[in-house]
């Protein structure tokens, strides 16, 4: 053979050779099969290029790893690749798959809503948990009874309080929570405790206000509690906060229907005469002074309103009858007996 021969046999097998191996490479680059139906893969934190690529490859959402690996190197990606559950369908490029890591564009998960609705006792809270949890109520009671060793500054020493119902009653905040789906009734509970935690710290000179009005911050709480399920009018927050502070500063006894209700064992839509004289530490008609704890969770405008109460010689209040859900005050008895007599005139 002739040496001019030889060299264009050469030079067709290199070219073939060249081409062959340029058709590998673009066909390995190509996507896979396109599929309706989603794959889930995890980078791990720490996890390099090479490992990625083969778990990309292993999940059939590339065709090549080696190749994958050398268009990372050529295209200088895969320094910003962020960990996590990622999810993706067969037919993806890869750029694509490239933008979904770098932007870390992770599975979302599954989330809980639990929302405590502002005066929830810790019975009603538990009874929440529960529906939406499938945990038993008695669970998150059990922790509420007896929580242990809190780290939540607002909680230390309440345990110790006699005559309570429920150690944590008033000390769980009501808000509306999410949780990731599966986590325990502890750390839902810690939660709740964490965020009136929050709540407090939020207040400016809580404890200077606290020293001001000479109160501790359970027997606030307790006030605040009594407001919730007395008051709908925010306005008049305040104003039956002063009728509070009023009535225990001349040792009258505070005669709230909202404490009977919490120490019956079930609410009532209405009182009678004889569920007042129910024997418990909670029953404001029967003993002065407040109650043993909070008869619920209060709100943040309560707390405020037992840090901040109107000034005023009102020593009494009833509701009206107009569907309002305001008061009418009374500095004396007698104009309280009037009161109730206008409240009952008055219709909506």
């Amino acid at each position: 053979m002739k040496a001019g021969k030889v060299v264009f046999v050469i030079l067709v097998i290199l070219l073939l050779g060249a081409g062959g191996g340029a058709f590998y490479i673009w066909n390995g680059m190509q996507p896979v099969k396109a599929s309706d139906q989603a794959v889930k893969f995890t980078i791990q934190s720490g996890m390099g290029t090479s490992k990625i690529a083969d778990v990309l490859e292993n999940s059939g959402l590339i065709k090549n790893a080696t190749i994958f690996k050398g268009y990372l190197k050529w295209k200088h990606e895969g320094s910003h690749f962020q960990a996590g559950v990622y999810e993706a369908k067969p037919g993806i490029t890869y750029d694509e798959l490239i933008a979904k890591m770098n932007s870390g564009d992770v599975v979302k998960e599954a989330m809980i809503r639990i929302t405590i609705p502002e005066g929830y006792t810790v019975e009603q809270i538990a009874k929440k948990v529960s529906e939406v949890t499938g945990t038993p109520a008695d669970d998150f009671i059990k922790l509420a009874d007896h929580p242990g060793n809190e780290a939540v500054e607002a909680f230390k020493g309440v345990s110790d309080i006699p005559n309570l119902k429920h150690a944590s009653e008033g000390y769980l905040f009501p808000d509306t929570y999410e949780f990731k789906k599966g986590t325990n009734v502890s750390d839902i509970y810690h939660r709740m405790m964490e965020q009136m935690q929050s709540k407090i710290d939020s207040i400016p000179d809580f404890q200077q206000k606290l020293k001001d009005r000479g109160v501790t911050q359970h027997e606030l709480l307790t006030i605040a509690s009594l407001i919730e399920r007395e008051v709908v009018v925010d306005k008049e927050r305040p104003i039956v906060a002063g009728v509070i502070y009023n009535r225990l500063d001349k040792n009258m006894k505070l005669e709230i229907d909202a404490t009977v209700q919490y120490a019956l064992p079930e609410p009532k839509e209405r009182l009678l005469y004889k569920d007042l004289k129910v024997e418990s530490p909670y029953n404001t008609y029967l003993h002065e002074g407040l109650p043993p704890g909070p008869i619920c969770s209060p709100s943040l405008a309560s707390i405020e309103a037992a840090l901040n109460p109107e000034p005023s010689e009102y020593l009494y209040y009833v509701t009206k009858k107009d569907g309002s859900h305001e008061h009418l005050f009374a500095k004396t008895y007698q104009e309280h007996l009037e009161n109730i007599k206008k409240s009952k005139s008055t219709t909506k």
